[in-house]
């Protein structure tokens, strides 16, 4: 999820495989047979694997359709290739970037391909994170100070012999190999692959009340059904993170946010007007991430039901 960034966190064609981490294949090359259709009502969204992103694109694409008569297209792609897809008009939006400066310098500032589209209106984060049984017992285990005396508890048969510290994509926006190393923790980075792989691991792990250290992010729907405490890593400061080799402190607060496809912002009518209005909180998006994740809705599904039961909300967006 990031950023991650995520926190994906993941909503679009039914086809979709869901709950598959913060990256999925880089589909940039299959352009849409919708982007930039002259005349056409037609818009593509760019969706990322996780759930709470697919949620965004499950309900923008609902009302899209159904509201205001667009055929939607629905392109899955990784998070830094998201970048060149829609700079290329291969994709018209994406709806949730959790932080990528250097490609926002790139597309935005620069060569103005990308305009930026709003806050998403929901904060993510990435952090480390234990199951609050295990704090219970260890409440020091929330400082990353004393992690190096509890890495017994979590070694695994992928970790050698060191403490096992879960991430989910090696695509997603990571410093956890750096933070170990300069932390100087006795801790293997293992990689479950997808987001999927880590909630089927967490899961695990919670129904035998096993410790675990994993890196996750929020807004994420697991948090309802696994309770997990953060561990306080050292505070982040601005820049502390500009050289990905030092990184040494803990991952920021990001607004996540909307970008647009430059020359979509400026001819995209409603649709563009829309998708810059499109605003909601944490809460919306869990809501959509739970039926989608948990009751096993399809993602159409689970926006009409949203829809039909938030008026007050989406209404907003069409004004």
């Amino acid at each position: 999820m990031r950023f991650r960034t995520t926190f994906t966190v993941a909503a679009g064609a039914s086809a979709l495989a869901l709950l598959t981490g913060c990256g999925a294949a880089d589909m940039t090359k299959q352009a849409s047979p919708f982007a930039n259709a002259r005349g056409a009502k037609t818009v593509t969204l760019s969706v990322q694997s996780w759930v709470g992103a697919q949620s965004n694109v499950a309900v923008a694409q609902y009302i899209l359709d159904h509201k205001l008569g667009y055929r939607v297209d629905t392109v899955q792609v990784d998070e830094v290739p998201a970048w060149d897809a829609l700079s290329q008009g291969r994709v018209d939006a994406l709806l949730e970037d959790w932080g990528h400066p250097d490609q926002q310098k790139r597309y935005v500032e620069d060569k103005k391909t990308i305009a930026p589209g709003g806050d998403l209106g929901v904060t993510g984060h990435i952090g480390w994170f234990v199951p609050t049984y295990l704090v219970k017992q260890h409440p020091d285990i929330t400082d990353w100070k004393n992690l190096n005396k509890y890495a017994s508890l979590f070694r695994t048969a992928e970790s050698g012999g060191k403490g096992q510290l879960m991430d989910g994509s090696p695509s997603y926006v990571t410093h956890d190999k750096a933070l170990v190393k300069n932390l100087k923790l006795d801790y293997q980075v293992v990689f479950a692959g997808s987001e999927a792989a880590q909630i089927t691991q967490i899961k695990q792990f919670a129904k035998e009340k096993k410790p675990f250290l994993t890196y996750w992010y929020a807004p994420q729907w697991l948090f309802e059904k696994v309770p997990m405490t953060e561990v306080k890593l050292p505070p982040y400061k601005e820049g502390c993170d500009t050289d990905a080799a030092k990184v040494a402190c803990a991952y920021p607060r990001t607004p996540l946010r909307k970008y647009l496809n430059a020359g979509f912002a400026h001819s995209g009518g409603r649709a563009a007007a829309f998708l810059k209005k499109f605003r909601w909180t944490t809460e919306d998006q869990n809501e959509v991430s739970l039926m989608i994740a948990e009751q096993k809705l399809s993602p159409q599904e689970a926006a009409k039901k949203w829809v039909d039961s938030h008026p007050d909300v989406w209404k907003r967006w069409l004004s």
